[in-house]
């Protein structure tokens, strides 16, 4: 046993040199993130205090992790050109998110004191029924998101550095779960900030040495002259496009309706701050990705075989030295592991804060901060254990995985989200009907005879929207007076800037 420990460190010193410089790196944000840490604010959102720099860095990190760089990047391997999809909805997505979300959302949290989603949609609507309800699907969407991350590290590890896929389990586990008990929200965004710059880097450099060992920029053109690879180059030929389309709209969705991506919004400064970030958050996203998706089809020129999980066509290019020298792939391995952890502390900050705060925190007397921050770290560990233990065996894919999760929160969170900050009327009776009418949709959609023509999260985010309008359209509306009083601010200043 110790003598494979030692052979592994003499084979890929390089590599366990770049881990222990990344995980110094993580646990000095750990302690500087804990030093600034004076109350649940700082740790569930920052103290409503970050730079748009930072958190234009930070949402395209969270957003970024092992799926993009390990599922995504694979992903066209099998589904050729039509898989291209994910790039524009990648851009246009997120940029709607800091468009028409970010600035109301900033302004809505903060005046309504919302520090989570669930406690955003029970206040805008004065219903705590919903924000429990709007709580237990972030836990169930977060479990499957997360073990999509978990498996990407593991088949990374396992492939690259000999570290059995249940041996880097635990090991991403032990990592991550505990400078995000110890840093909290602050820790996660200065991490993240690091993360993102690293990715920026990694995009480059796995895209040109892809393409550079596949024969050069036009070297897809070679794909056509095999009858096995000739439909990846065609519209559809690799998929059918309403699939695509549905996969891909399932995994981008989330811009604008998952906790883990809004609650960036929430940090932010100022609400001026979202017009700086849109520019850092979207020209990443539009490079990065950009370079991503083409590399699995790239990589048909490369191992031409074909693989059966496209989640091991990076993975294994990674251990090519035809393809990347040994210090490239080390600093894409230390990438890829960065993508994997700015994106599930982010998911787990979200689980911690919301089972504290919108849960435990319903039926429990109000504590000291102390002991709350205390309680949330607790459950920060805990899921992370739990999603490590279920990553050990996991029931689906990396891409399966991620668009099942973004399914979840588009058709449940798109209507009480959206319409609840640019339409005044609604009650917690339409946000939890809208709620009950995507998860159906959602769990029984595979069991119809028309199923495998239309992806289920069209019809689970169009039933929801209309059962929200019919429920709000038709009961009474929530009476606040502050949400009217923002309702008119927000008119207000629409006024003016026209």
């Amino acid at each position: 046993m110790i003598d494979a420990i030692l052979d592994n460190l003499r084979t890929y010193w390089i590599v366990h040199v770049l881990l222990l410089a990344y995980t110094a790196v993580l646990a000095h944000h750990a302690w500087s993130g804990n030093r600034r840490t004076r109350g649940v604010a700082d740790y569930f959102v920052g103290g409503r205090s970050m730079g748009p720099i930072a958190i234009g860095l930070s949402f395209f990190a969270t957003y970024s992790s092992t799926n993009s760089f390990v599922g995504f990047s694979g992903q066209a391997y099998d589904w050729g050109v039509t898989w291209f999809l994910l790039i524009p909805f990648v851009v246009g997505l997120s940029l709607l998110a800091w468009v028409a979300v970010a600035p109301r959302l900033r302004t809505f949290t903060e005046s309504l004191g919302s520090l989570t989603i669930p406690d955003f949609i029970g206040f805008r609507f004065g219903s705590p029924a919903a924000r429990v309800m709007a709580a237990a699907i972030i836990l169930f969407a977060s479990f499957f998101y997360m073990t999509a991350v978990f498996k990407g590290i593991g088949n990374l590890l396992e492939v690259f550095l000999d570290i059995p896929y249940r041996a880097a389990i635990i090991i991403v586990f032990f990592i991550v779960m505990l400078y995000t008990v110890v840093g909290g929200f602050i820790s996660v965004v200065k991490t993240d900030a690091v993360q993102g710059v690293v990715m920026i880097v990694a995009g480059i450099l796995l895209f040109r040495g892809t393409m550079t060992a596949a024969g050069g920029f036009g070297s897809l053109a070679a794909l056509a002259e095999d009858p096995v690879t000739e439909p990846l180059l065609r519209w559809g030929g690799g998929v059918a496009v309403p699939l695509a389309l549905g996969v891909v709209f399932a995994g981008t969705v989330k811009f604008v309706v998952e906790p883990r991506q809004l609650s960036r919004f929430y940090a932010l400064e100022s609400r001026a701050a979202a017009r700086k970030g849109v520019w850092v958050s979207t020209a990443a996203f539009l490079l990065v990705y950009s370079l991503l998706i083409p590399v699995g089809l790239y990589a048909r020129n490369i191992m031409p075989g074909g693989l059966a999980d496209t989640d091991l066509v990076v993975p294994q290019l990674l251990t090519m030295p035809e393809v990347f020298s040994a210090g490239t792939g080390a600093f894409l391995l230390l990438a890829m592991v960065a993508a994997a952890m700015s994106s599930v502390d982010s998911v787990l900050l979200v689980m911690a804060s919301t089972t504290q705060r919108d849960l435990v925190g319903m039926w429990r007397e109000p504590v000291s901060e102390r002991a709350t921050l205390r309680a949330t770290r607790f459950y920060v560990a805990l899921f992370a254990l739990i999603t490590a233990v279920i990553a050990l065996n996991p029931p689906d894919g990396i891409v399966g995985l991620t668009a099942f999760s973004g399914a979840v929160y588009g058709a449940c969170f798109a209507p009480a989200l959206l319409m609840g900050l640019y339409w005044r009327r609604g009650n917690g009776r339409a946000a939890v009907a809208s709620f009950v009418t995507g998860l159906v949709v959602l769990v029984s959609w595979d069991w119809l005879p028309w199923a495998d023509s239309l992806h289920q999260v069209f019809p689970g985010v169009a039933l929801s929207f209309l059962v929200y309008w019919v429920v709000a359209r038709w009961t009474p509306g929530y009476e606040s007076a502050e949400v009217d009083r923002l309702f008119e601010a927000e008119r207000k200043g629409a006024a003016d800037r026209t």
